[in-house]
């Protein structure tokens, strides 16, 4: 689980119950209509921006903004120079078997066991890499589309406040808390928009753009072993993606 990314949301709402509390209570923040509005509306509007399957699957895929799962960087370039080293002192079948982190990185050890030379290798890899991409661009385009839609919702909301409220001009004591009511959805979708979605649009595209830099350093390794290159050469190429302060930490930990 990603802790910084619990703690950000949590502390968020946190912040917002605390300013609500602190005016004499979240009650007057609470109403049903507004938030079938806000919520619903949201709800069935993203869901023809996409297919059913695609819909329910986005759900699955918001979790990752909390539990993204992705393998390290670091133990990827540690592997890759052990298994060079294995490939120039045995050979390629000498990879056979060898426990890896993931199955892109499983898959491809054993296409190069399997005698794959160096442009199918990089040809079916980088093409289930362009797969993931697209794949997680739908799914984020989902998570957009519950950023775009919900504070429009908040304001079509509003609208029908405003227009029940000035429908009973004639007692003046119910016009501030309809206004108050009509106001609630603006609030609402915001909440929606920009503490729930909008953070994790971002988390899911930064996972997307870290899963991509690992699997590219894959490619790199596998290409490379597959070419006879040294495990040193190998690890300088693969340092290149990181930050300098791990390129110093496993430079001085080879």
């Amino acid at each position: 689980m990603d802790i910084g990314s619990l703690i950000g949301f949590l502390g968020a709402v946190g912040m917002i119950v605390y300013a609500m509390a602190s005016g004499g209570g979240i009650g007057p923040f609470l109403h049903g209509g507004s938030a079938l509005i806000v919520v619903g509306g949201t709800f069935f509007a993203v869901m023809y921006t996409c297919t059913l399957p695609q819909f329910l699957n986005s759900f699955k895929v918001m979790s990752k903004a909390f539990m993204p799962g992705l393998p390290s960087q670091e133990d990827l370039v540690t592997k890759m120079i052990e298994l060079a080293g294995i490939a120039r002192k045995d050979g390629m079948m000498a990879l056979e078997g060898q426990d890896v982190p993931d199955k892109f990185f499983s898959k491809g050890l054993q296409m190069l066991v399997d005698g794959a030379d160096e442009a199918k290798l990089t040809t079916q890899l980088n093409q289930e890499i362009k797969a993931m991409k697209a794949r997680h661009a739908t799914n984020q385009g989902i998570v957009k589309a519950w950023v775009d839609i919900a504070p429009a919702m908040g304001m079509i909301g509003t609208l029908i406040g405003l227009v029940l409220m000035l429908g009973n001009m004639a007692d003046p004591k119910a016009i501030g808390p309809a206004m108050a009511v009509a106001l609630l959805t603006t609030l609402y979708g915001a909440f929606f928009a920009n503490v729930m979605f909008l953070p994790m649009q971002t988390t899911l595209e930064a996972n997307t753009a870290y899963e991509a830099t690992y699997r590219d350093m894959v490619v790199m390794g596998l290409r490379n072993i597959a070419r006879g290159e040294s495990p040193r050469n190998i690890q300088d190429q693969m340092l290149a993606n990181l930050p300098p302060a791990i390129q110093e930490k496993l430079e001085n930990a080879a």
